[in-house]
């Protein structure tokens, strides 16, 4: 009939059987005078047979028309929003609507697919989506109802309506185009959406933003706020599916006869990240925060993937988002020309090592960017040590973490000049910016774990020098990061540490008498951690801990110090368990009044805490001994 007589079936056929469904959408003309808040619009059995009804008119028919095609493509919006509700909870529907929008798309041409796809996303207005005082219900008999919506007069609520139901969408259209691998929809629309992004950024850079340019109008305001409103969508749009594509690669690798297609599509994925970071949109802090929701995908993919190239490139796009584009290597451009169909001759000329603009005042040195040179990062080891005092900190800080990953992988060059590493990353360790001294930390934690002989007392002694003069903070602080390393090789050496127990304990000992209360403080801490650590192997040192603590808990002036000296107990109460009475048999009586006479008469509520948890750890290990668990034996005994 359609094909016979379009208008009439259009008037007659289509129109009626459509109706329960343009009735709600955006481009119907609502009288919402006569409508309130909870009047249903669609029932559920209503709803229901529509749904039914157009599966078997046009995804059953199979008629791909143009007449049906553009019926179906008015009310697309409307069974969108059904399947992303249906997605959300449980109801038939939701299969349905899905086998209605992939046949749309897999029949439509893919100009006209890549436009609804725009529209479903939010991006264009081709595609008419539920009206906005429209709602879903869950129906009684598992289907869904479409009401009028109630107003919401709090504006904080709806915005977070608004922002978690745009973000629904977001996943709902992934998990749609997560079906459409076979005829490239996919590919192509990720694409379209890194050019769009491309667009929007260059529309930023024309058009500064009112907020900063004086004598900004309010149009231009709200016109500035829709294009970065346009642009985290889609920059939203591409990091989902970028996130599907990774986890599936992590899950299972590309194998058997599916193989190579999977393997193109993860490298069209990591194309488009290289290309998203490589210089084809401006990227903000805000953009990167979006982009390192990627971050621990990557890093297991460097760790997981069979293929090498594969793990390489991941591992540099994880370097490349942490340290906002700073440190961008080489293999990043040719992924990017890559996946925008470029010939990988030209990776060279691609902006694949650019970075944004200058920072904005207040941005933290980790984000800011630096312009790297054209030609690869530096891989010999003494350009590496030079790069360790970039002026630059994301740029110092991934010299470092190389560095760190040369002594992991036992480099010869780094085994001989240990003492050279361990003087940068010492070095390193005084700078003020987080990501470099933690870097720092990391590295002679590693350096230390694999030779402890020769590095340890090196750190030690550094730990024990005395501050001096007005650097009496900064050396404080410089110690308590020397502490953490102690403590994260401490970890690292498990069982041998027992070796190296004198040398930490007197360090640590000697770090609770410090002027310093905050370093009194981290060395009680790390104490305690080293005795839980230490165990049954503590022997006689442990009078020494017990007078110690002892002696702070009751006299030191600072509550957070009597807090940590309290903790050591309950730390070491908790590593010894059950050898409680045995280890700790000669101080057991000292503790125990110690912890007594805290829970009485201190007064910071936090440390009160601590010794109530330390008295119970000590109640029920002494239970433990003195009333064993009974437990029941079946004997069989053999009468002469």
């Amino acid at each position: 009939m359609a094909r016979e007589q379009p208008q009439l079936a259009e008037r007659h056929l289509l129109q009626p059987l459509l109706a329960p469904l343009r009735r709600c959408s955006g481009a119907a003309e609502l009288a919402l005078e006569d409508l309130t808040a909870g009047d249903v619009l669609v029932p559920e059995a209503e709803l229901g047979s529509c749904v039914e009804d157009v599966l078997k008119v046009y995804v059953v028919g199979n008629d791909s028309s143009s007449l049906l095609l553009g019926s179906l493509q008015s009310v697309l919006g409307v069974v969108f929003s059904l399947y992303s509700f249906a997605k959300q909870n449980v109801s038939y529907l939701r299969s349905p609507c899905q086998d209605i929008l992939l046949w749309f798309l897999e029949k439509a041409e893919r100009e006209q697919s890549l436009a609804v796809l725009d529209g479903l996303a939010g991006l264009s207005s081709h595609v008419p989506t539920l009206h906005p005082q429209c709602q879903l219900r869950v129906g009684s008999e598992g289907g869904a109802a479409i009401v009028v919506e109630e107003t919401i007069s709090d504006e904080d609520e709806a915005l977070y309506q608004k922002i978690s139901l745009e973000q629904c969408h977001v996943e709902s259209l992934v998990e749609l185009l997560s079906h459409c691998q076979k005829n490239g929809l996919a590919g192509d629309f990720f694409i379209h959406c890194l050019k769009e992004l491309t667009q929007v950024a260059a529309e930023d850079e024309a058009a500064p933003s009112p907020a900063v340019e004086p004598g900004g109008s309010l149009l231009e305001l709200e016109q500035y706020q829709a294009r970065q409103g346009r642009k985290l969508l889609v920059l939203q749009l591409v990091q989902r599916f970028l996130a599907a594509v990774l986890q599936r690669a992590c899950t299972r690798p590309a194998q058997g006869p599916g193989a190579a297609a999977e393997a193109q599509t993860l490298a069209m994925a990591m194309g488009l990240v290289a290309a998203v970071l490589g210089g084809a949109v401006q990227l903000k802090s805000s953009d990167f925060a979006v982009l390192k929701r990627l971050v621990p995908l990557l890093e297991e993919l460097s760790r997981t993937y069979p293929e090498p190239l594969t793990r390489e490139l991941a591992s540099d796009l994880r370097v490349a988002i942490c340290t906002h584009g700073a440190c961008a290597p080489g293999s990043l451009g040719a992924a990017a020309a890559g996946v925008l169909g470029r010939k990988r001759g030209a990776a060279a000329q691609s902006p694949a090592g650019t970075a944004p603009g200058p920072p904005a005042h207040g941005e933290s040195s980790e984000e800011r960017c630096r312009e790297p040179s054209a030609s690869p990062a530096p891989a010999g080891l003494q350009e590496l040590l030079l790069s360790a005092y970039d002026p630059q900190p994301p740029s110092r800080a991934a010299a470092l973490r190389r560095l760190a990953s040369l002594v992991t992988q036992r480099d010869p060059e780094a085994i001989r000049l240990q003492e050279k590493l361990l003087q940068v990353f010492l070095e390193n360790v005084q700078h003020e910016d987080a990501f470099v001294y933690l870097s720092a930390i990391q590295g002679i934690a590693l350096l230390s774990s694999e030779y402890p002989e020769r590095i340890l007392p090196v750190l030690l002694a550094q730990y024990e020098r005395p501050a001096q003069g007005t650097e009496d903070t900064m050396a404080a602080v410089t110690r308590m990061k020397l502490g953490e390393v102690l403590m994260r090789v401490t970890r690292a050496l498990g069982d041998m540490v027992f070796q190296h127990r004198e040398p930490l304990l007197r360090a640590f000992l000697r770090g609770a008498r410090d002027p310093d209360g905050a370093l009194r403080a981290s060395s009680l801490s790390n104490l305690g951690e080293l005795c839980q650590h230490l165990g049954f192997q503590l022997g006689s040192i442990i009078q020494e801990v017990t007078c110690c603590v002892t002696a702070i808990a009751r006299t030191d002036p600072e509550a957070e110090v009597r807090r940590a000296a309290v903790h050591v107990v309950v730390l070491l109460l908790r590593g010894l368990s059950e050898k409680v009475t045995e280890v700790l048999r000669d101080v057991l009586r000292d503790l125990y009044r110690l912890l007594k006479l805290v829970a009485a008469t201190e007064r910071d509520a936090a440390t009160v805490l601590h010794a109530q948890l330390a008295l119970e750890e000590l109640d029920a290990a002494v239970r433990r001994v003195l009333f064993p668990p009974q437990t029941l034996e079946k004997k069989i005994v053999v009468l002469p």
